[in-house]
């Protein structure tokens, strides 16, 4: 089996890019390559599996038809800007986040007219394609209303996944990702980045912001959830979608004031000492329009699962990233 991982070098890139790497298969069928695709070419991990890794820009002429020309069997479209990024520059967003998903779309197509070409796409969408207003608990359902240009890309980038699979040009699935925590490493430029910050950051004897109120809910996933939803939707038989082809993943619904319960819970009074209170009007805006529960119990039912309390997630982010301590590195 050839895998192509086109936003490999992002950090759920690089853990799924570890999970296939130490099972070494995918659905029963041994890797036999693996191409890692990134703006920057992503870094090679040790492996015995034939690995290739390429600098892409997926919205430039030409690229997406080179990443494919090896005929991956599973291709999973990681490759975004992220939502603040893409609210603040209008033309970027659109160029990164739907020219270049129907740039690899389209290619895949052309792919497929001039031989028999018929890939698994994974794409990972996000709870941004919905909007207020909402009902308390949003059912697999729900009309999508985004607020945000993310939001809108994402939609429109589900809505062409299930017109080229409905057209058979490649077999696809959408997967919603909830907003995952604890994001390891730097800040990012998403404006959801706040709800991995204040557990990050103190965790390691930082200091941090928090910009919205304490009673804010939201939907979350840990980085472990969100590999084994992609690798789950990878090896799925799609048959059992129809034609609605994007899920929503299975989440934890909590509060600002919850996760900074776990966080004292997990990693004491100190860390909580260390977030600090500093309102900004425009992403208290921005996040009042977000989800902040769903029923999820289709993608349930299609096997996938995900986290069982933010405890865990806390724990796991200490396991995986902290070498299993915390405290001022």
């Amino acid at each position: 089996m050839k895998i192509l991982i086109i936003g490999a070098g992002g950090m759920i890139g690089r853990k799924l890019t570890a999970a296939l790497l130490k099972d070494g298969s995918l659905n029963g069928r041994s890797i036999a390559a693996l191409t890692l695709a990134d703006i920057f070419a992503p870094e090679v991990p040790p492996s015995q599996i034939d690995i290739v890794s390429v600098a892409n820009d997926l919205s430039a002429e030409g690229a997406a038809a080179e990443l494919i020309k090896d005929r991956p069997d599973v291709i999973f479209h990681l490759a975004a800007i992220v939502s603040g990024e893409a609210e603040a520059d209008f033309e970027k967003g659109y160029r990164i986040n739907l020219d270049g998903t129907r740039l690899l779309y389209e290619a895949i197509r052309q792919a497929g007219q001039a031989e028999s070409y018929f890939p698994k796409l994974v794409f990972t969408s996000s709870i941004a394609v919905f909007g207020e207003p909402l009902p308390a608990v949003i059912p697999d359902t729900q009309v999508l209303t985004p607020l945000t240009s993310y939001g809108t890309q994402k939609a429109i980038g589900e809505l062409l996944l299930a017109d080229y699979s409905r057209r058979g040009i490649f077999d696809g699935i959408g997967i919603r990702l909830p907003t995952i925590v604890v994001r390891p490493g730097a800040p990012n430029k998403a404006a959801s980045g706040f709800f991995s910050g204040i557990i990050r950051e103190p965790l390691v004897g930082l200091e941090a912001v928090l910009p919205v109120a304490e009673t804010v809910r939201h939907w979350f996933a840990s980085p472990r959830a969100a590999v084994g939803f992609l690798i789950h939707a990878a090896a799925l038989n799609t048959e059992s979608l129809g034609q609605r082809r994007s899920l929503n993943m299975p989440g934890l619904s909590a509060t600002v004031g919850e996760q900074i319960e776990a966080l004292e819970r997990v990693g004491g009074s100190d860390a909580v000492a260390l977030i600090r209170r500093e309102p900004d009007a425009k992403i208290i805006e921005m996040v009042a329009g977000w989800p902040k529960n769903f029923d999820a119990q289709r993608s349930i039912d299609l096997g996938f699962s995900g986290d069982n309390n933010f405890d865990d997630i806390i724990r796991a982010h200490i396991a995986d990233e902290l070498n299993g301590r915390i405290g001022k590195p």
